[in-house]
């Protein structure tokens, strides 16, 4: 009857992935140990189970989405309460949501039959920017704008990831203080280089915010943590739609 039990997923085996350092950047691996204890009988493992999740907003809400998943084949048995470790790379993609402002990030572990119904393990993580992420933030700083908003929402384009990341920034002081309400970023980051799409927000009337008139939009791409060179592109382009 335990055998029988457990492989429904009652009594059965858990797992607990613990990771060396719960702060990453995208493009970071670190070497997690994974530590899976018997339950009440032995049971055959095929395969454990890693996704890498984060919540994005809708209309009615939030909903689950998974940045990445994969599995790794095991084919061993585990005895009755008998406790066992093995290693895995953890890898965060490129892309990965920055948990900034509002954002959460957390990685999911299961073992074969635990993964059709609810993985039990579940570690959150803190995701930093990057050396080209924080000098493109840097860079917007620099121009006088200082942050005010994170949060992934429902991509308005229908490729790719359901989902993206909008940093929101107002103009605090220099020249585009009093010319610029807002100025949202999405970007779309990868090994070799970082597409930066603006939505640069002009101060207008009614009229001109009814028509949408006083919303422009841009995008350029840079590939090293350059402040200065992403600076002197941002500034281009904003001074050409403010």
């Amino acid at each position: 009857m335990k055998r029988v039990l457990s492989s429904v997923g009652i009594g059965s085996a858990n797992v607990d992935t613990i990771l060396p350092k719960t702060s990453l950047t995208p493009g970071e691996t670190v070497e997690a140990t994974v530590e899976i204890e018997g339950g009440s009988a032995e049971q055959e493992i095929e395969n454990m189970y890693f996704a890498l999740m984060t919540r994005y907003r809708t209309e009615d809400g939030y909903s689950q989405a998974v940045i990445d998943k994969f599995r790794v084949g095991q084919n061993f048995t585990i005895g009755e309460g008998e406790r066992r470790e093995e290693t895995v790379d953890i890898t965060v993609p490129y892309g990965t949501p920055l948990t900034m402002g509002n954002v959460k990030v957390w990685l999911k572990t299961g073992l074969d039959i635990d993964w059709a119904v609810d993985p039990k393990d579940t570690d959150h993580i803190e995701v930093r920017p990057d050396e080209r992420m924080q000098a493109l933030f840097d860079a917007v700083e620099d121009l006088g704008f200082s942050f005010y908003s994170a949060e992934v929402e429902k991509a308005p384009f229908g490729r790719g990831q359901p989902y993206a990341q909008e940093f929101e920034f107002k103009p605090q002081g220099g020249e585009f203080r009093g010319k610029l309400d807002e100025l949202e970023v999405i970007c779309a980051p990868s090994a070799d280089s970082v597409t930066v799409m603006l939505e640069i927000d002009r101060r207008g009337g009614v009229l001109s915010e009814w028509a949408d008139t006083d919303e422009s939009k841009a995008r350029f791409t840079f590939s090293e943590p350059d402040r200065d060179g992403i600076r002197d592109q941002l500034e281009t382009i904003v001074r050409q739609h403010a």
